[in-house]
């Protein structure tokens, strides 16, 4: 009788134990997710920004609006404890300054394209700050300037440039959903990239939020920091809250042009060529990108005569700050090898070229 009363009672108290266990967690991590919105509530300045826990009904769908890598989409993939996408500058301040009170890390998106899933998954529990809602783009052609959000988007620049101006471009890349925050701060490679170099050495200013909450420009952060970010990725630094871009010139007329070739159409020799195409004197308004990979050719031969199977295709993808006519004189002296003619090329305004020039596989990071 006394066995069978001292192992009920141990049966009992292992139930409550675990009953106990069960539920403090859940009550733990709402008390911390209360805690953690008073805080954001009491450090800023403007209303509550727009957040999303893992049980709200639009959680996943923001989580997922912008992942371009579906690996990182399962259930297997950690989630952030809250998304939050701020209308306001002093929101974000309240979120980074929160976030280190209560241990949270924070990652941050502008537009997603990041393959390693870097700007929106972690190890260890973290907040995620979208910057969606940051993408006010201000245009000033007379300084050759514009102040650009973080959030906004590679096309939307091109357009809001090309709305004030047909011979001012920026020179950065050629996907128009890459969002400029983590584009430029990774040095921002480009088809103008010849000719002007990397979109991280036009930034004339910048401003972010450090660890401490404070909003700094390039004067109050110093040289250093500001060499930093530019390239060396802001979110190592601080919530990067906008650039200030310079504006360079362009043409009225660019060319552009999308060649492809299959294996049997000597594309082995082609890219050979094309590694040291740059160094024979080619002039800095011709860039030349390259892509290779894997197609299906079982629908169609290629002029190869070949009806099925799969090979490796290069994508020559040309953008030329001049006429048709110019280019194809190049061609024939630098890179006749191609087979350039006419009708391989279209002729056309800048920021018509920023959506045919698809190399966006070299862009997604």
């Amino acid at each position: 009788m006394e066995s069978s009363s001292s192992s009920s009672f141990v049966i009992l108290s292992a139930f409550i134990i675990s009953f106990f266990l069960l539920t403090s967690s859940p009550l733990k991590a709402l008390a911390q997710q209360d805690n953690f919105l008073q805080c954001i509530a009491s450090h800023s300045n403007q209303s509550m920004p727009q957040l999303y826990v893992p049980k709200s009904p639009s959680f996943l769908s923001v989580l997922q609006s912008s992942i371009y890598n579906l690996r990182f989409t399962s259930p297997a993939t950690p989630k952030p404890l809250f998304i939050i996408t701020p209308n306001h500058e002093s929101q974000i301040r309240a979120v980074v300054v929160c976030s280190k009170k209560h241990g949270l890390k924070i990652t941050v998106r502008s537009g997603g394209h990041d393959f390693e899933g870097l700007s929106y998954r972690a190890n260890v529990p973290f907040v995620l700050i979208d910057l969606v809602n940051f993408r006010t783009i201000d245009v000033n052609i007379k300084d050759n300037s514009a102040w650009v959000q973080a959030g906004a988007t590679l096309g939307e620049v091109y357009y809001r440039i090309a709305e004030k101006s047909p011979v001012h471009g920026f020179p950065a890349g050629a996907c128009p959903t890459v969002g400029v925050g983590g584009h430029i701060s990774g040095g921002g490679f480009g088809l103008m990239v010849r000719k002007y170099g990397m979109a991280a050495d036009h930034v004339l200013d910048a401003r972010i939020i450090n660890a401490k909450g404070e909003i700094l420009d390039r004067k109050t952060m110093g040289e250093d920091l500001f060499w930093a970010i530019r390239g060396g990725g802001v979110t190592s630094f601080g919530v990067l809250l906008a650039w200030k871009i310079r504006l360079v010139p362009v043409p009225p007329t660019v060319t552009v042009s999308t060649m492809a070739k299959t294996l049997e159409q000597g594309a082995t020799e082609l890219v050979h060529k094309w590694q040291s195409v740059a160094s024979y004197g080619v002039p800095d308004k011709l860039s030349i990108a390259l892509h290779v990979g894997v197609v299906d050719t079982s629908n169609n031969n290629n002029g190869t005569g070949i009806g099925s199977g799969r090979t490796i295709q290069a994508t020559f993808t040309t953008l030329f700050l001049g006429p048709i006519a110019q280019l194809l004189q190049v061609m024939e002296k630098k890179f006749p090898e191609l087979g350039m003619k006419q009708e391989d090329c279209k002729e056309m305004k800048w920021v018509e070229s920023t959506k045919n020039c698809r190399i966006s596989e070299m862009e997604h990071q």
